[in-house]
């Protein structure tokens, strides 16, 4: 069961590396008003927040980093606080405000976005006109974060292999039981923070952010998961939408099932798109049709399930492990040609290179460290994001559905309720649409070949919102500015700077 959306900030270091809903409660009784550096008024229990001055430090060349407290727990903030990590990068002439940015995931680090790979993360009309601003969410990297696992724990748990049929009764007992050990590590490690990283509270953080940056409204380019962040605050806070892109879509009312199956969907066409290219050039490792190419590839994930390679480090490469290779360079067309070199070691028996794909993707250093808690806080934000249900027979029903949309990537997607249906804090969210109804016009992104945050996500999100517009992307990977075409970059930078708004979906 591999994780799913991958944020464009790992995209990023993917291609270096290859060298490439509904209302929402008032939580706040009435109180004494007080005014904000931006003129608004908040109500007392929030003052000391809304008023903070952050202390900018140089971090980098032409970079400031600063730390902003929100409230723990936005239905009671008094009772702690949470620390949200800040960069930023000045405008370098005619400022338009600060341009708040987030890479996805969830559990994609901004802050990292932003001071490694600025240039990947905006265009530079953007970087002149705007503070661009990265920020790590709460529960995130430098921010209070969510932790659970040392790293050879993480290791057994992410590389591990389950000592049974998948899908049999004992699978599912011995996934389950991983899942809960990891939850309660989590819950043992983390703390209160663990029951309160879910969106609707990291929306709340960003519109405190907005403020004590002196941005009467937001200007906001979220990316992936990021996506699903702006459209929950432009629910929250409609007439504080300033100018908001949403690259690569997220459907707010799709279930964790829902969401499952189109991601591996999306994958298996991803997947069918390479095999294409790679039989049309050379140095390819199938032959045949990408058909044939297709069945190749689930004979090898069939066949490392039953008998998993091994490699020089001594851990194994099972299917989840496999897969989990296959999926990181599908992210991007310019990293294809890395996994026909994969695929060619794997045939070859030699899991060396499958595993460090699969490291790129877990975020697993060289040495064995991580670089980030994106496991953890991937996991500690969906499973308060969605329900889950514990029904073993459902979710076989469910599984089988995924194995029969996508044939050969689908069998190893299923039985993703045993990730969370134990977790410590359980979720009673119900997904739905966001209209954000009164908002200003907001771009919503969508690539006709994107496997992780498929298209038809960023059509029904622009039909939802109120004021969505919708700008397509006719390619392959994954969130198209910054990374596509001019047609939509200059579409993207034209609505930022100059509140353009396309008249009709330029296909670009």
């Amino acid at each position: 069961m591999p994780r799913r959306i991958r944020s464009a900030a790992a995209t990023a270091v993917l291609v270096a590396m290859f060298a490439l809903t509904g209302c929402v409660p008032s939580f706040l009784s009435p109180a004494k008003p007080v005014s904000t550096p931006t003129g608004e008024d908040v109500e007392e229990a929030l003052r000391p927040f809304y008023t903070q001055v952050l202390e900018w430090e140089q971090c980098g060349e032409g970079l400031g980093c600063a730390t902003a407290t929100a409230p723990l727990d936005w239905s009671d903030p008094g009772r702690g606080e949470v620390e949200l990590a800040l960069v930023r990068h000045l405008a370098s002439r005619d400022r338009l405000g600060s341009l708040l940015v987030n890479p996805g995931g969830p559990g994609g680090s901004g802050y990292d976005f932003i001071a490694e790979s600025l240039d990947y993360a905006v265009g530079q009309p953007l970087e002149e006109r705007f503070d661009v601003v990265g920020f790590d969410p709460r529960g995130v990297g430098r921010s209070s974060a969510v932790a659970c696992y040392d790293p050879p724990q993480m290791d057994e748990y992410l590389y591990g292999i389950v000592p049974a049929q998948r899908g049999s009764d004992e699978w599912v007992d011995l996934v389950g039981s991983a899942a809960a050990d990891f939850g309660r590590a989590c819950a043992e490690r983390t703390g209160d923070l663990l029951g309160e990283v879910d969106t609707v509270s990291a929306a709340r953080d960003l519109d405190l952010l907005r403020a004590i940056l002196g941005d009467e409204k937001l200007n906001y380019l979220g990316y992936s998961y990021g996506t699903f962040l702006g459209a929950t605050y432009a629910e929250l806070y409609p007439d504080k939408v300033g100018r908001l892109v949403l690259d690569g879509a997220l459907d707010p009312s799709a279930s964790d099932a829902e969401v499952t199956q189109a991601q591996a969907v999306g994958f298996e066409h991803a997947l069918h798109a390479y095999l294409e290219d790679c039989l049309g050039g050379t140095d390819c490792p199938f032959d045949g049709t990408a058909d044939d190419g297709m069945a190749e590839v689930g004979r090898l994930l069939a066949s490392v399930d039953a008998s998993p390679l091994r490699g020089t480090d001594g851990r194994m490469v099972g299917a989840d492990t496999l897969l989990t290779a296959i999926i990181y360079p599908l992210y991007s067309a310019d990293s294809w040609p890395y996994l026909s070199q994969m695929f060619d070691a794997v045939m070859l028996g030699d899991a060396d290179l499958a595993l460090s794909f699969a490291d790129g993707y877990n975020g697993r250093n060289e040495d064995g460290t991580y670089r980030d808690n994106s496991t953890e806080s991937f996991r500690a934000i969906n499973c308060l994001d969605y329900t889950y249900q514990s029904d073993v027979g459902v979710m076989r029903e469910k599984a089988a559905a995924v194995a029969a949309a996508a044939p050969v990537i689908g069998p190893y997607f299923g039985f993703g309720d045993l990730s969370c249906v134990n977790w410590p804090y359980q979720s009673d969210r119900e997904r739905g649409q966001i209209h954000a109804e009164g908002a200003a016009p907001i771009l919503v992104i969508g690539t006709t070949g994107d496997p992780a945050t498929p298209y038809e996500w960023a059509v029904a999100l622009a039909d939802q919102l109120d004021s969505g517009v919708l700008v397509s992307y006719e390619g392959e990977g994954h969130t198209a500015y910054n990374k596509s075409n001019a047609c939509v970059d200059d579409t993207v930078e034209a609505y930022l700077i100059d509140g353009t708004v396309p008249s009709a979906d330029p296909k670009c």
